[in-house]
């Protein structure tokens, strides 16, 4: 394992969500380490990145300011190499508006949609436009935080105002009723879909991390013809946004057999008990294998 040399696991962070990254990060550290790896904490918020000295660097920061590619611009110029995406690809995936453009522009299927500005509030109209129901979300927040269903202007207007506490833009997305699936991709190979089953109105915060009604079945129970063709998808929509590496890609299915994109993830959760690992276990990798497999990415820094 010295062929890593000192390797820097980022996590924890300013982000929203600093606590799932901190759950993921340990996970991480602790299997880099049993493996030999010489791996260390760094926390971003806790010292300043000019204090960081490693060979390579494992990120595992969620949201902002370790996914939106600032951080990725931060290490480049430090001539640091690090794990995942670069940073426009990093910057697109974060930014679900801009993935929806990207993956109409490529003509990806994807919900239709609406972004809602904090001046935006015929909610009715825009309700109606959607067809009566809808998703909101932040553009740029991750683990659903922030995320509402709405099916009236009342709701819908609750529903933005509580997204624009974390973001001045927000996606109205129209509400497919159907299944909701996850698709990991690493190094170009597309892992099983886990498909995620809960009780709860969609698959929130709470269904994610604290609910233990949550079911999930990997490989999914699908035809070999859609589990190709929703594969096919994911693997296009990562390479859409400029995603590389490693990452996850979610998507809905609707009860006419339809699927549709809803978000590529470029450093998703990382506990063992998260999606991307048990994707990774259906193909034959053990955590740690899966954490290996992802450090061996890093690149020396990107011009």
């Amino acid at each position: 394992m010295n062929q890593f040399g000192k390797v820097a696991v980022l996590f924890g962070g300013h982000s929203a969500e600093r606590e799932v990254s901190l759950r993921s990060g340990k996970a991480v550290l602790n299997a880099l380490q049993e493996a030999g790896v010489a791996a260390f904490a760094f926390d971003p918020k806790e010292q300043p990145l000019s204090s960081l000295q490693a060979d390579q660097v494992f990120i595992v920061l969620h949201g902002r300011g370790g996914e939106d590619g600032t951080m990725q611009g931060a290490l480049q110029l430090l001539g640091l190499p690090y794990t995942g995406s670069g940073v426009l690809g990093s910057a697109l995936a974060m930014d679900k508006i801009r993935c929806k453009w990207l993956f109409q522009a490529q003509g990806l299927p994807t919900a239709p949609f609406l972004v809602a500005r904090p001046d935006d509030t015929d909610y009715a109209a825009m309700l109606a436009q959607l067809g009566g129901k809808v998703m909101v979300k932040p553009a740029n927040e991750g683990s659903s935080i922030g995320m509402s269903a709405a099916s009236t202007a009342e709701e819908l207007a609750t529903a933005i105002a509580t997204a624009h506490q974390y973001d001045q833009e927000v996606l109205l997305e129209c509400w497919i009723n159907g299944r909701e699936f996850t698709i990991a991709v690493l190094n170009d190979e597309v892992l099983p879909i886990v498909e995620m089953r809960t009780p709860r109105a969609f698959y929130d915060y709470e269904a994610k991390y604290q609910a233990n009604s949550t079911e999930y079945l990997c490989p999914a129970p699908l035809t070999a013809e859609l589990t190709e063709a929703m594969q096919a998808t994911a693997l296009a929509a990562f390479k859409a946004v400029g995603a590389s590496g490693w990452g996850r890609v979610d998507l809905m299915l609707d009860q006419q057999g339809q699927h549709y994109l809803l978000e590529v993830n470029t450093v998703p959760g990382m506990t063992e008990k998260s999606l991307v690992p048990m994707a990774a276990k259906a193909a034959g990798y053990s955590f740690q294998q899966l954490v290996l497999a992802i450090l061996s990415q890093a690149e020396k820094a990107r011009s």
